[in-house]
């Protein structure tokens, strides 16, 4: 690897979105200093994998005590940095302390030896550590992706490097101290401010055996194919345009909820955003007008002021690229309801926008939509509503309501998803798996499934030592 010492400056910086203005900077690491980073990381992991995992659990809950002393604090950094509402900022706080406390009490019993039958003798599978792991996680929920990355692998006995967006710096550091005051030493938990450029450097070190991104398709494939190129486990979390489903005119108001906050939450700046609203004759030109009508009465403002109801987007690029989008679409011959501009005032704002008439001719058809865009689309039928959900290249989340919960159930196992929720817009739960399939990546985190992605699944065979030895190998 070079050896070069030079400081080589990147945007590592707080940029507020509601004022656009710069509040701090930081210095990227020099080459020299990842690389010690990363030799740090896989010292610490030599010891830590030899703490019993009652203690590896017990910093976990330590770490989500105080992340709930801190909860405040945490939540007002990370509006600052990306924008979001502070009542959202405190949702991810606490959902980020549950998945803590949730691996504290499960971890062990999760990675317990798990026996298996022999003829003669016995047999058991261990769950054992891999050593250090990259996570590189996006600025959108910048606690909840580091917890839900770094909780079960803690437990587990790997150590943790973390390359965070270079737009939630100050969020990035609150977390490296979380785990540290929580009695994590040098090199067990450790924050990389780095360029994206040194994301391969990292994942190519031979001390490094696992990779985990949480971002965009262009960057999961980046990060896939060096780990692949180098015979390392990745998990990926990517993108996602997932269908929200209506079958029938049933509890219209309640549907038209769920869509506000399944579209809605975070500005719709979510992966799991309900970004396709498919929706069936009965109950079309309700769910339009309904869902129109609340958009128009959001009040954009400052994201701290808890009377705010819309928030700017992370950014003054991503805002601009929703923007690119819309227009394509509305010169394509898409009608946008309510919304199809940005709103003129200083900061990142973007009008919530309900788009209907998109066809495959249009970005907004086959691209996700980052933001507070709803695309609303008629269906004749069940059959069609799973088609045209099952049309994207992606396959994160999706959710299908209807008042006959078979029916659904019908239409959710048609899904060419990773996951579905009936009747509750898409969401997450420290015990349920959370991941995809096709171009919205593979793998999963959290639930017992997750804690075991970076693991080393090892068989322990025992046979007597008077036993027959057979010629059976594969």
């Amino acid at each position: 690897m070079s050896q070069s010492t030079s400081v080589r400056h990147s945007s590592i910086a707080t940029v507020n979105p509601y004022t656009n203005q710069v509040e701090r900077e930081f210095e990227p690491l020099s080459l020299d200093a990842l690389d010690a980073s990363v030799d740090a990381a896989h010292e610490a992991f030599r010891t830590w994998r030899r703490v019993s995992v009652e203690e590896r659990a017990a910093l976990v809950g330590r770490a989500a005590g105080l992340l709930r002393e801190r909860s405040e604090e945490l939540a007002q950094t990370v509006t600052r940095e990306m924008g979001k509402l502070i009542a959202h900022s405190r949702s991810e706080m606490d959902l980020s302390a549950r998945i803590l406390e949730y691996y504290a009490a499960e971890g062990p019993a999760q990675l317990a030896d798990e026996p298996l039958e022999m003829d003669s003798g016995s047999a058991a599978v261990l769950n054992t550590p891999l050593g250090v792991l990259l996570g590189v996680e996006p600025w959108n929920f910048p606690v909840y992706q580091v917890v839900r990355f770094a909780a079960p692998n803690l437990v587990l006995g790997n150590t943790i490097l973390i390359k965070h967006a270079s737009t939630t710096p100050q969020s990035a550091l609150a977390m490296e101290a979380l785990f540290a005051d929580a009695g994590a030493g040098p090199g067990v938990f450790t924050n990389l401010f780095i360029a994206p450029r040194d994301v391969g450097r990292v994942i190519e070190n031979p001390l490094v055996r696992g990779a985990s991104l949480t971002g965009s398709d262009r960057a999961g494939a980046s990060v896939g194919e060096i780990a692949g190129r180098n015979i390392k486990k990745s998990v990926l979390e990517l993108g996602g345009s997932d269908p929200f489903i209506v079958l029938d005119g049933a509890n219209l108001e309640r549907t038209v909820h769920a869509a506000m906050i399944g579209r809605m939450h975070n500005m719709g700046q979510s992966c799991v955003s309900a970004k396709r609203m498919i929706v069936v004759p009965e109950a079309y030109d309700r769910f339009v007008s309904s869902l129109a009508e609340q958009l128009s009465e959001l009040e954009p403002g400052d994201p701290a002021d808890e009377a705010t109801t819309l928030a700017p987007l992370s950014s003054e690029r991503a805002a601009e690229q929703l923007m690119e989008q819309v227009r394509d679409a509305l010169e394509k011959g898409a009608t946008a309801v309510v919304g199809g501009s940005r709103i003129d005032r200083p900061g990142a704002f973007l009008a919530p926008t309900l788009l209907t008439g998109v066809n495959p001719g249009m970005r907004a058809y086959r691209e996700e939509l980052f933001g507070p865009v709803a695309v609303v689309y008629r269906v004749e039928n069940d059959d069609e509503a799973v088609a045209l959900a099952n049309s994207s290249d992606y396959g994160l989340g999706g959710a299908v309501f209807s008042a006959d919960e078979g029916r659904a159930r019908a239409v959710a196992e048609q899904l060419e998803t990773g996951m579905v929720w009936i009747n509750h817009p898409t969401s997450s739960e420290p015990n349920l798996p959370f991941g995809g399939i096709r171009r919205s990546g593979y793998g999963r985190e959290l639930s017992e499934i997750g804690i075991k992605e970076f693991a080393n699944r090892k068989l322990i065979a025992v046979t007597p030592g008077d036993a027959r030895i057979t010629d059976a190998l594969g």
